[in-house]
Protein backbone atom coordinates (compact mmCIF):
# COMPACT_ATOMS: atom_id res chain seq x y z
CA UNK A 1 0.00 0.00 0.00
CA UNK A 2 1.19 3.51 -0.82
CA UNK A 3 0.84 6.38 1.64
CA UNK A 4 -1.64 8.20 -0.62
CA UNK A 5 -3.88 5.16 -1.20
CA UNK A 6 -7.48 5.55 -0.07
CA UNK A 7 -8.16 3.03 2.71
CA UNK A 8 -11.64 2.44 4.14
CA UNK A 9 -11.67 1.12 7.71
CA UNK A 10 -15.13 -0.25 8.53
CA UNK A 11 -15.50 -0.32 12.31
CA UNK A 12 -12.83 2.31 12.96
CA UNK A 13 -14.26 3.14 16.39
CA UNK A 14 -13.96 -0.36 17.85
CA UNK A 15 -11.13 -2.04 19.71
CA UNK A 16 -9.37 -3.43 16.62
CA UNK A 17 -10.44 -0.81 14.09
CA UNK A 18 -9.12 2.05 16.22
CA UNK A 19 -5.80 0.25 16.71
CA UNK A 20 -5.45 -0.20 12.94
CA UNK A 21 -6.21 3.50 12.41
CA UNK A 22 -3.51 4.43 14.96
CA UNK A 23 -0.94 2.29 13.18
CA UNK A 24 -1.84 3.57 9.72
CA UNK A 25 -1.66 7.18 10.88
CA UNK A 26 1.62 6.47 12.66
CA UNK A 27 3.09 5.19 9.42
CA UNK A 28 2.05 8.29 7.50
CA UNK A 29 -1.17 7.18 5.78
CA UNK A 30 -3.43 10.21 5.52
CA UNK A 31 -6.16 9.20 3.06
CA UNK A 32 -8.23 7.17 5.51
CA UNK A 33 -11.97 6.74 5.04
CA UNK A 34 -14.02 6.39 8.22
CA UNK A 35 -17.76 6.58 8.84
CA UNK A 36 -19.70 6.29 12.08
CA UNK A 37 -22.82 4.13 12.38
CA UNK A 38 -24.97 7.25 12.09
CA UNK A 39 -23.15 8.34 8.94
CA UNK A 40 -23.32 4.96 7.19
CA UNK A 41 -25.64 2.08 8.13
CA UNK A 42 -23.65 -0.94 6.97
CA UNK A 43 -26.65 -3.29 6.96
CA UNK A 44 -28.30 -1.05 4.32
CA UNK A 45 -27.20 -2.40 0.95
CA UNK A 46 -28.20 0.67 -1.06
CA UNK A 47 -26.31 3.06 1.23
CA UNK A 48 -23.18 0.89 1.21
CA UNK A 49 -23.32 0.66 -2.59
CA UNK A 50 -23.64 4.44 -2.88
CA UNK A 51 -20.76 4.99 -0.47
CA UNK A 52 -18.40 2.71 -2.42
CA UNK A 53 -19.47 4.15 -5.76
CA UNK A 54 -18.81 7.69 -4.53
CA UNK A 55 -15.59 7.11 -2.55
CA UNK A 56 -14.02 4.23 -4.54
CA UNK A 57 -11.47 3.11 -1.91
CA UNK A 58 -8.29 1.33 -2.99
CA UNK A 59 -8.21 -0.92 0.08
CA UNK A 60 -10.79 -2.05 2.64
CA UNK A 61 -10.34 -3.30 6.18
CA UNK A 62 -13.54 -4.93 7.43
CA UNK A 63 -13.41 -4.71 11.23
CA UNK A 64 -17.07 -3.77 11.72
CA UNK A 65 -19.34 -6.24 13.50
CA UNK A 66 -22.19 -6.52 15.96
CA UNK A 67 -20.56 -7.98 19.07
CA UNK A 68 -21.63 -8.91 22.58
CA UNK A 69 -21.29 -11.39 25.40
CA UNK A 70 -23.13 -14.63 26.17
CA UNK A 71 -26.27 -12.85 27.39
CA UNK A 72 -26.63 -10.79 24.23
CA UNK A 73 -25.90 -13.77 21.95
CA UNK A 74 -28.48 -15.91 23.73
CA UNK A 75 -31.21 -13.28 23.77
CA UNK A 76 -30.69 -11.68 20.34
CA UNK A 77 -29.43 -14.49 18.07
CA UNK A 78 -31.35 -13.24 15.02
CA UNK A 79 -29.77 -9.79 15.35
CA UNK A 80 -26.29 -11.27 15.56
CA UNK A 81 -26.53 -13.54 12.54
CA UNK A 82 -28.54 -11.14 10.35
CA UNK A 83 -26.66 -7.92 11.02
CA UNK A 84 -23.20 -9.47 10.74
CA UNK A 85 -23.99 -11.33 7.52
CA UNK A 86 -25.51 -8.21 6.00
CA UNK A 87 -22.50 -6.06 6.95
CA UNK A 88 -20.11 -8.61 5.43
CA UNK A 89 -22.14 -9.23 2.27
CA UNK A 90 -22.71 -5.54 1.56
CA UNK A 91 -19.07 -4.51 2.01
CA UNK A 92 -17.50 -7.51 0.27
CA UNK A 93 -19.81 -7.28 -2.74
CA UNK A 94 -19.37 -3.52 -3.03
CA UNK A 95 -15.60 -3.95 -2.81
CA UNK A 96 -15.78 -6.36 -5.75
CA UNK A 97 -18.10 -4.12 -7.79
CA UNK A 98 -15.80 -1.13 -7.33
CA UNK A 99 -12.51 -2.91 -8.06
CA UNK A 100 -11.00 -2.64 -4.59
CA UNK A 101 -7.40 -3.84 -4.85
CA UNK A 102 -7.45 -5.80 -1.60
CA UNK A 103 -9.80 -6.41 1.33
CA UNK A 104 -9.01 -7.75 4.80
CA UNK A 105 -11.80 -9.39 6.80
CA UNK A 106 -11.39 -9.71 10.56
CA UNK A 107 -13.08 -12.70 12.12
CA UNK A 108 -12.92 -14.43 15.50
CA UNK A 109 -11.53 -17.65 16.96
CA UNK A 110 -15.10 -18.59 17.94
CA UNK A 111 -15.40 -19.99 14.38
CA UNK A 112 -13.76 -23.19 15.60
CA UNK A 113 -15.72 -26.18 16.96
CA UNK A 114 -16.45 -26.42 20.66
CA UNK A 115 -14.53 -29.67 21.19
CA UNK A 116 -11.61 -28.86 18.91
CA UNK A 117 -8.09 -30.13 19.55
CA UNK A 118 -5.75 -27.56 21.10
CA UNK A 119 -4.05 -25.49 19.84
CA UNK A 120 -6.72 -24.68 17.26
CA UNK A 121 -5.40 -25.01 13.71
CA UNK A 122 -6.97 -23.34 10.67
CA UNK A 123 -7.82 -26.80 9.31
CA UNK A 124 -10.26 -27.35 12.20
CA UNK A 125 -12.85 -25.05 10.62
CA UNK A 126 -16.19 -26.81 9.94
CA UNK A 127 -15.04 -30.14 11.38
CA UNK A 128 -17.54 -30.32 14.29
CA UNK A 129 -20.36 -28.48 16.07
CA UNK A 130 -19.90 -24.93 17.35
CA UNK A 131 -20.23 -23.54 20.87
CA UNK A 132 -24.03 -23.07 21.24
CA UNK A 133 -23.81 -19.81 23.22
CA UNK A 134 -22.38 -17.82 20.31
CA UNK A 135 -23.30 -20.00 17.33
CA UNK A 136 -25.13 -17.24 15.36
CA UNK A 137 -22.14 -14.90 15.62
CA UNK A 138 -19.69 -17.68 14.73
CA UNK A 139 -21.75 -18.74 11.71
CA UNK A 140 -21.81 -15.16 10.48
CA UNK A 141 -18.01 -14.95 10.78
CA UNK A 142 -17.65 -18.26 8.91
CA UNK A 143 -19.93 -16.84 6.21
CA UNK A 144 -17.58 -13.85 5.95
CA UNK A 145 -14.62 -16.16 5.33
CA UNK A 146 -16.51 -18.12 2.69
CA UNK A 147 -17.72 -14.92 1.00
CA UNK A 148 -14.11 -13.78 0.63
CA UNK A 149 -12.96 -17.16 -0.64
CA UNK A 150 -15.87 -17.48 -3.07
CA UNK A 151 -15.30 -14.03 -4.57
CA UNK A 152 -11.61 -14.85 -4.91
CA UNK A 153 -12.39 -18.13 -6.71
CA UNK A 154 -15.08 -16.72 -9.00
CA UNK A 155 -13.93 -13.15 -9.59
CA UNK A 156 -10.15 -13.32 -8.96
CA UNK A 157 -10.37 -10.74 -6.16
CA UNK A 158 -7.74 -10.48 -3.43
CA UNK A 159 -9.82 -10.70 -0.26
CA UNK A 160 -8.03 -12.02 2.83
CA UNK A 161 -9.17 -13.22 6.26
CA UNK A 162 -7.56 -13.18 9.70
CA UNK A 163 -8.86 -14.81 12.90
CA UNK A 164 -7.62 -13.30 16.17
CA UNK A 165 -7.49 -14.90 19.59
CA UNK A 166 -8.87 -13.07 22.66
CA UNK A 167 -7.98 -9.39 22.36
CA UNK A 168 -7.55 -6.65 24.95
CA UNK A 169 -6.08 -3.17 25.16
CA UNK A 170 -6.68 0.52 24.57
CA UNK A 171 -10.30 1.42 23.74
CA UNK A 172 -11.70 -1.86 25.06
CA UNK A 173 -15.23 -2.20 26.44
CA UNK A 174 -15.13 -1.93 30.25
CA UNK A 175 -18.88 -2.27 30.83
CA UNK A 176 -19.49 -4.23 34.03
CA UNK A 177 -22.09 -6.60 32.54
CA UNK A 178 -20.96 -7.35 28.98
CA UNK A 179 -17.19 -6.87 28.83
CA UNK A 180 -14.69 -9.69 28.35
CA UNK A 181 -12.48 -11.12 31.09
CA UNK A 182 -9.55 -8.67 31.07
CA UNK A 183 -11.49 -5.38 31.07
CA UNK A 184 -13.91 -6.91 33.60
CA UNK A 185 -11.02 -7.80 35.93
CA UNK A 186 -9.41 -4.37 35.51
CA UNK A 187 -12.70 -2.67 36.43
CA UNK A 188 -13.30 -4.92 39.43
CA UNK A 189 -9.79 -4.62 40.86
CA UNK A 190 -9.82 -0.85 40.38
CA UNK A 191 -13.18 -0.55 42.14
CA UNK A 192 -11.94 -2.77 44.95
CA UNK A 193 -8.83 -0.62 45.33
CA UNK A 194 -10.60 2.75 45.52
CA UNK A 195 -13.36 1.40 47.80
CA UNK A 196 -10.92 -0.50 50.05
CA UNK A 197 -12.55 -3.90 49.58
CA UNK A 198 -10.80 -6.74 51.39
CA UNK A 199 -11.10 -9.20 48.51
CA UNK A 200 -12.05 -9.70 44.88
CA UNK A 201 -13.82 -12.87 43.80
CA UNK A 202 -13.30 -14.48 40.40
CA UNK A 203 -15.56 -17.10 38.85
CA UNK A 204 -14.36 -20.70 38.59
CA UNK A 205 -11.32 -22.54 39.88
CA UNK A 206 -8.72 -20.35 38.17
CA UNK A 207 -7.29 -23.40 36.40
CA UNK A 208 -8.86 -22.73 32.98
CA UNK A 209 -6.32 -21.54 30.41
CA UNK A 210 -6.76 -18.79 27.84
CA UNK A 211 -4.66 -16.89 25.30
CA UNK A 212 -4.61 -13.09 25.08
CA UNK A 213 -3.20 -10.74 22.44
CA UNK A 214 -2.66 -7.01 22.88
CA UNK A 215 -4.67 -5.12 20.29
CA UNK A 216 -1.71 -3.18 18.86
CA UNK A 217 -0.12 -6.52 17.98
CA UNK A 218 -3.39 -7.52 16.31
CA UNK A 219 -3.30 -4.33 14.24
CA UNK A 220 0.32 -4.98 13.31
CA UNK A 221 -0.46 -8.54 12.21
CA UNK A 222 -3.50 -7.40 10.24
CA UNK A 223 -1.47 -4.90 8.24
CA UNK A 224 1.29 -7.49 7.80
CA UNK A 225 -1.20 -9.88 6.17
CA UNK A 226 -2.81 -7.04 4.19
CA UNK A 227 0.56 -6.09 2.69
CA UNK A 228 1.88 -9.58 2.02
CA UNK A 229 2.96 -10.26 -1.53
CA UNK A 230 0.08 -12.12 -3.23
CA UNK A 231 2.27 -15.06 -4.23
CA UNK A 232 3.55 -15.47 -0.68
CA UNK A 233 0.02 -15.26 0.71
CA UNK A 234 -1.25 -17.87 -1.73
CA UNK A 235 1.73 -20.14 -1.07
CA UNK A 236 0.82 -20.29 2.61
CA UNK A 237 -2.96 -20.65 2.24
CA UNK A 238 -5.47 -22.62 0.19
CA UNK A 239 -8.34 -21.24 -1.93
CA UNK A 240 -10.94 -22.82 0.38
CA UNK A 241 -8.89 -22.63 3.57
CA UNK A 242 -7.41 -19.17 3.38
CA UNK A 243 -7.93 -17.68 6.84
CA UNK A 244 -4.94 -17.03 9.11
CA UNK A 245 -4.87 -17.32 12.89
CA UNK A 246 -3.42 -14.38 14.85
CA UNK A 247 -2.26 -14.83 18.42
CA UNK A 248 0.70 -15.44 20.68
CA UNK A 249 0.62 -19.22 20.66
CA UNK A 250 0.87 -19.06 24.48
CA UNK A 251 -1.82 -19.34 27.14
CA UNK A 252 -2.07 -18.60 30.86
CA UNK A 253 -4.35 -19.78 33.64
CA UNK A 254 -7.12 -17.47 34.79
CA UNK A 255 -5.36 -17.52 38.19
CA UNK A 256 -2.15 -16.19 36.61
CA UNK A 257 -4.13 -13.59 34.68
CA UNK A 258 -6.03 -12.42 37.77
CA UNK A 259 -2.85 -12.20 39.84
CA UNK A 260 -1.17 -10.12 37.12
CA UNK A 261 -4.14 -7.73 36.84
CA UNK A 262 -4.20 -7.48 40.64
CA UNK A 263 -0.51 -6.54 40.64
CA UNK A 264 -0.82 -4.04 37.78
CA UNK A 265 -3.82 -2.38 39.42
CA UNK A 266 -2.15 -2.13 42.82
CA UNK A 267 -4.88 -4.00 44.72
CA UNK A 268 -3.46 -5.34 48.00
CA UNK A 269 -6.44 -7.35 49.17
CA UNK A 270 -7.21 -11.05 48.80
CA UNK A 271 -7.98 -12.89 45.57
CA UNK A 272 -10.61 -15.64 45.90
CA UNK A 273 -12.31 -18.02 43.48
CA UNK A 274 -15.94 -19.16 43.44
CA UNK A 275 -15.50 -22.81 42.49
CA UNK A 276 -19.28 -23.22 42.17
CA UNK A 277 -19.17 -21.04 39.05
CA UNK A 278 -18.19 -22.64 35.71
CA UNK A 279 -14.69 -22.53 34.26
CA UNK A 280 -15.89 -22.99 30.69
CA UNK A 281 -13.58 -24.82 28.29
CA UNK A 282 -10.51 -26.02 30.20
CA UNK A 283 -8.06 -24.73 27.60
CA UNK A 284 -8.37 -22.56 24.50
CA UNK A 285 -5.59 -21.15 22.34
CA UNK A 286 -4.76 -21.03 18.65
CA UNK A 287 -2.01 -22.44 16.46
CA UNK A 288 -0.06 -19.54 14.95
CA UNK A 289 2.46 -21.53 12.91
CA UNK A 290 0.97 -20.42 9.57
CA UNK A 291 1.51 -16.73 10.39
CA UNK A 292 4.88 -17.40 12.03
CA UNK A 293 6.06 -19.16 8.88
CA UNK A 294 5.21 -16.02 6.92
CA UNK A 295 7.37 -13.89 9.20
CA UNK A 296 5.19 -12.27 11.91
CA UNK A 297 5.37 -12.68 15.69
CA UNK A 298 3.79 -10.78 18.56
CA UNK A 299 5.91 -8.23 20.46
CA UNK A 300 3.90 -7.24 23.56
CA UNK A 301 3.84 -9.69 26.48
CA UNK A 302 0.85 -9.94 28.80
CA UNK A 303 2.06 -7.83 31.74
CA UNK A 304 3.31 -4.85 29.64
CA UNK A 305 0.06 -5.02 27.66
CA UNK A 306 -2.00 -4.97 30.85
CA UNK A 307 0.03 -2.01 32.13
CA UNK A 308 -0.69 -0.06 28.93
CA UNK A 309 -4.38 -0.97 29.17
CA UNK A 310 -4.69 0.01 32.83
CA UNK A 311 -2.92 3.32 32.18
CA UNK A 312 -5.42 4.09 29.41
CA UNK A 313 -8.30 2.99 31.68
CA UNK A 314 -7.22 5.42 34.40
CA UNK A 315 -6.95 8.27 31.89
CA UNK A 316 -10.44 7.61 30.52
CA UNK A 317 -12.18 6.23 33.62
CA UNK A 318 -14.66 9.10 34.05
CA UNK A 319 -15.70 8.93 30.39
CA UNK A 320 -16.32 5.17 30.21
CA UNK A 321 -19.71 3.48 30.39
CA UNK A 322 -19.15 1.03 33.23
CA UNK A 323 -22.68 -0.08 34.12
Amino acid sequence: MNLNDKIYIAGHGGLVGSAIVRQLEGRGFTNLLMRTHNELELTNQAKVKDFFKQERPDYVILAAAKVGGIYANNNYPADFIYQNIMIEANIINSAYENNVKRLLFLGSSCIYPRAVEQPMREEALLTDVLEPTNEPYALAKIAGIKLCESYNRQHCTDFRCVMPTNLYGINDNFHSKNSHVIPALISRFHEAKIKNYSEVEVWGTGRAMREFLYVDDMASASLFVMELDKKKYQANTQPMLSHINIGTGKDVTILELAETVKSVGGFEGKLTFDINKPDGTSRKFIDVSRLSNMGWKYTIDLKPGLEKTYEWYLEHFKYLKLS
